[in-house]
């Protein structure tokens, strides 16, 4: 059996991202296909860790990303156990990769979660350039790339001339094998929490709230969909808020408590709440990668409305009646689709599951390596 040694740079377990579950997952299902280590983060809590064995070697303060030290401790590593491939979360230690794969000659893969300059541009970082180019230099030093969505490695080819043959596309997945039986239920068991009246609609948005795109998202929200919805009367609806990380100034949206607007901050059980949804909202307008709420809330059955950029990275060839995209900025036609899909009970298609399952996305990885 092949192995492999995966490298996490920031803390991932437990997970409260999208981005630190779709690790997390990835690698839970890897090491059913491959002799799987994990070096990362002194941080994690590395009891949840399942099918692979792990490594807390990296420090938890920032220092860590240009500890030199580390050439020494991976390079033995790799040799003493063999190592035949090493997997990079992320480009930021490219750096580190090339002193790896020149003492070792090991396999060296790349397995990113977006085009990560353009999402640090989009928050407005000074120093986006040099990322651009530091990842650029990565994706064509590395042997092979993992993709999260044709989107981001059809730029890479095009924008970037990285080699097309060791592009790969491994999408963020879903750990459920079919439309779920139990939709119901958990939408009785939301509407009793929050004190949700039968005959009123839910609606869900969850993410890391102060990242900003999905604070944006929030917003947008707040300031454009929900008052379209208010004007009409006869509409009964609540929109439920899920993440951690709202910004102190929002006051945990108590203004907004009469306005259909309930925020329930971080809840263990998102599951349920992707279930329970009549719709996901997804107005998301900036940030890369794939939106991995959209994947789970259509995996779990949910219908999507989303804005064209929040549907970048998914292929809406799989979603059958379970995804309607809107054009950005278009706040009228956005909330429109809201009212015509309110009731919908459409069910998400066989091939949605076999797309975006982690199991066959795993197999696929491993065939690649």
């Amino acid at each position: 059996m092949k192995k492999v040694l995966d490298i996490v740079p920031y803390p991932y377990l437990p997970w409260f991202s999208g981005g630190q579950k779709s690790i997390g997952q990835f690698l839970e299902y890897l090491g059913n296909e491959v002799s799987l280590a994990v070096a990362g983060s002194i941080s994690n809590e590395w009891a949840l860790a399942k099918n692979y064995s792990v490594i807390p070697l990296l420090k938890k303060s920032s220092s860590r990303y240009y500890d030199y030290s580390l050439v020494k401790r991976l390079t033995s590593l790799v040799r003493e156990n063999k190592i035949d491939t090493v997997i990079w979360e992320h480009p930021y230690y490219w750096w580190l990769a090339k002193q790896i794969k020149k003492k070792t000659g090991v396999k060296t893969i790349f397995h990113t979660h977006n085009i990560e300059y353009q999402r640090f541009q989009s928050n407005g970082n000074w120093w986006w350039p040099v990322l651009r180019n530091y990842e650029r230099n990565c994706f064509r030093g590395a042997d092979i790339v993992f993709f999260i969505s044709d989107n981001d490695r059809e730029f890479a080819i095009s924008k970037w001339e990285i080699n097309q043959g060791k592009c790969f596309t491994i999408p963020f997945g879903v750990p459920v094998k079919e439309f779920p039986p139990d939709k119901q239920e958990c939408r009785n068991k939301i509407a009793a929490i929050h004190d949700i009246h039968i005959n009123e609609k839910i609606f869900l948005f969850n993410g890391l709230l102060g990242y900003r795109p999905n604070l944006d998202a929030v917003k947008a929200i707040l300031e454009f969909i929900n008052p379209l919805l208010l004007a009409n009367a006869n509409f009964k609806y609540k929109i439920i808020l899920c993440g951690k990380g709202l910004p102190g100034e929002l006051n945990e949206l108590k203004n907004y408590a009469a306005k259909n607007i309930i925020y329930a901050g971080f809840v263990d059980d998102i599951e349920m709440y992707f279930k329970g949804a009549d719709l996901f909202l997804n107005p998301v307008l900036t940030g890369g990668g794939i939106k991995t709420k959209m994947v789970e809330s259509i995996a779990f059955g949910t219908t999507v409305i989303s804005t064209t950029h929040g549907a970048l990275g998914i292929d809406k060839n799989f979603c059958g009646e379970k995804l309607f995209v809107l054009p950005d900025n278009d706040w009228n036609a956005f909330a429109n689709a809201i009212l015509e899909h309110a009731s919908d009970n459409s069910i998400t298609p066989g091939v949605y599951y076999e797309h975006y399952y982690w199991g066959s996305i795993v197999k696929k990885a491993a065939e690649v390596m």
